[in-house]
């Protein structure tokens, strides 16, 4: 049987929230209902279910998206919470140990994370990703996923951005250069 994992990347208020810091707005809200269920069916199959969430430094000069971003995740903000009622269900299964939170410092759940150990100690083969941004952070997670001999799945219900051009690029891209999943 293949063993599988939800990736969620991103889902922040940060990122999704009408007043996050850099947000996508209404096409991230529009996807809670499907990565909260997701999520829900991953976790209730035991599958392993990862929260890979940006965290940044207040003023960190020597990090690459202070030139291209507005200040995002900040370190012990609310910002940084989950967004909508995928807090409330991590909160509630937060302790299982098929959950793992892990802070990522970079676009891709893998760069300087121990995500690829994690998945390989389980005999993970195929990801599921889910959240926020389609052409930034799933996109390089996708990417790097690809590289490391994963089978990559990304759920178009459950993925959005700020770029509707690049949303629909990434979703193509997935399917065409990495042999990914669409669905």
């Amino acid at each position: 049987m293949t063993k599988r994992a939800l990736i969620n990347v991103d889902y922040t208020i940060d990122f999704v929230a009408d007043n996050g810091a850099l947000t996508c707005g209404k096409p991230g809200q529009e996807i809670e209902d499907k990565i909260v269920s997701l999520t829900r069916e991953f976790h209730e199959r035991q599958d392993l279910v990862v929260f890979a969430i940006d965290l940044h430094d207040e003023n960190d000069p020597h990090h690459p998206e202070t030139k291209l971003f507005p200040p995002h995740n900040i370190r012990g903000t609310k910002g940084r919470d989950l967004y909508g009622s995928l807090q409330s269900l991590y909160d509630m299964i937060q302790d299982d140990e098929n959950v793992i939170y892990i802070d990522k410092t970079r676009y891709s759940a893998f760069a300087g994370t121990n995500l690829e150990q994690l998945l390989r100690e389980r005999g993970i083969t195929e990801l599921h990703l889910v959240g926020v941004c389609t052409d930034i952070c799933v996109l390089h997670t996708a990417v790097d996923a690809y590289n490391k001999g994963f089978h990559v799945t990304v759920h178009k219900q459950a993925v959005a951005s700020f770029n509707q051009a690049g949303h629909e690029w990434a979703l193509e891209h997935f399917a065409s250069s990495i042999g990914a999943t669409v669905q």
